[in-house]
């Protein structure tokens, strides 16, 4: 088993900003990027049932795995003024299905304790904020974030891009958008979940 964390260097492009983080929660690769001017992925292999030779890890050493990984990223969301997390994906199947909830459940509420402020928006919508449909697959998002936000370096992991779509649409949300984005595209902030800030007039 493998772990990566993350190595931030902040780089806030707009220091008088509010400082957003973007979050695409999973166990074997957590997308997580800030406005500070970084993005990072951590994770973890799980072992599959079906790999030659390999069986899952017995539930105790897999909840030992998965709070380190929680540990993780609760120290590089460190302390922004917002965080946007991806909803899961309803129609998502395959093994570890409870072990992903967990993992999302525990990062919300981490924020939530912390009084972090929670915006959720769901995989089309993110889609919908990245490349104007709310369809698109994987690789355009990629591709739309490298054109559009070519200071957060991804190397063309999805896991990257999508946390920053989700923090880009989380400062465009606060009107500091990082770029101006079409129209199209920013009717994917009326489909999502935002929360009350303190003397907010929205």
């Amino acid at each position: 088993m493998t772990l990566t964390a993350p190595d931030p260097t902040p780089t806030n492009p707009d220091p008088a900003a509010p400082v957003v983080i973007g979050l695409d929660p999973s166990l074997t690769g957590t997308g997580i990027a800030s406005s500070n001017g970084w993005c990072e992925v951590i994770g973890y292999k799980r072992p599959r049932a079906k790999d030659p030779g390999i069986t899952q890890l017995p539930h105790a050493e897999r909840l030992t795995a998965m709070k380190d990984l929680l540990a993780q990223v609760r120290n590089a969301i460190g302390c922004p003024d917002l965080a946007v997390m991806e909803l899961p994906a309803p129609s998502r199947s395959g093994g570890g299905a409870h072990e992903r909830g967990w993992f999302w459940w525990e990062i919300y509420h981490y924020l939530t304790s912390s009084y972090i402020p929670v915006a959720l928006l769901t995989p089309n919508a993110r889609a919908l904020y990245a490349t104007g449909k709310g369809t698109a697959g994987k690789g355009a998002v990629i591709e739309a974030v490298t054109r559009r936000f070519p200071a957060w370096t991804t190397e063309g992991d999805d896991n990257a891009a999508d946390a920053v779509v989700l923090m880009a649409a989380g400062r465009d949300w606060l009107k500091h958008p990082i770029t101006d984005m079409p129209k199209t595209h920013r009717a994917a902030l009326d489909k999502a979940t935002w929360p009350t800030l303190p003397g907010a007039t929205r």
